[in-house]
């Protein structure tokens, strides 16, 4: 999940780039999220090889292969985001860049809140999934789900800026921002998912 979160972070300085049309700085930060999304990639295949069926664990080996792979998400949502971008040399109308970064930062906000989360799941083990513990991780779920909502509504704000300009734009452009966005606002959706599979080892 640290992974999962750096990878989503260097959105930030990507997107900062693409607004300045620095596109070897895209270029490069493009390299570096490939190269964390590798990375990431490398330790779900060690936790799956390394998780053996046999272990008595207080949840199921099932249970927490699932949640590896809804983390996994969010890397490759982000190489996915930067391949579009760069590819296609994209450019954000200026009037959009103040709510679509505001978007960006949001969606990071919540990577970085389901890390935190996850980040509990040992405190979790070692009290058997009961107690204060469990009080907390239902309290970080809540505000994941919050920070998601907050995700939604910026995306609706986004989407909304898109619209207005749409007639101004080639409609190439305008389908493939469309695409971009909603990639983006898929982060959030992962964090709150996040937030639901452990939802669900604590229910058990």
């Amino acid at each position: 999940m640290e992974k999962c979160y750096k990878t989503a972070r260097e959105l930030s300085g990507f997107f900062t780039a693409v607004f300045a049309e620095d596109w070897p700085d895209v270029e490069s930060r493009r390299a570096t999220i490939i190269e964390l999304e590798h990375e990431a990639d490398a330790l779900k295949a060690q936790l799956r090889s390394q998780l053996p069926k046999s272990m008595f664990m207080p949840v199921a080996r099932e249970d927490l292969l699932e949640l590896v792979l809804v983390q996994d998400r969010i890397p490759n949502l982000t190489r996915d985001i930067s391949g579009l971008v760069l590819g296609r040399h994209m450019q954000i109308p200026v009037s959009m860049q103040e709510a679509f970064m505001e978007f960006v930062e949001r969606n990071i906000d919540a990577a970085k809140k389901a890390r935190k989360t996850i980040r509990e799941l040992d405190e979790l083990y070692e009290t058997g999934f009961r107690g204060a513990e469990v009080e907390l991780v239902t309290n970080f779920i809540s505000q994941l789900d919050q920070i998601e909502n907050e995700t939604d509504e910026l995306q609706a704000v986004v989407r909304d800026q898109l619209f207005e300009l749409e007639n101004e734009l080639p409609p190439v452009n305008v389908i493939f921002l469309y695409r971009v966005i909603e990639l983006t606002g898929e982060i959030g959706d992962m964090a709150e998912r996040i937030g639901r599979r452990l939802e669900l080892l604590i229910s058990h």
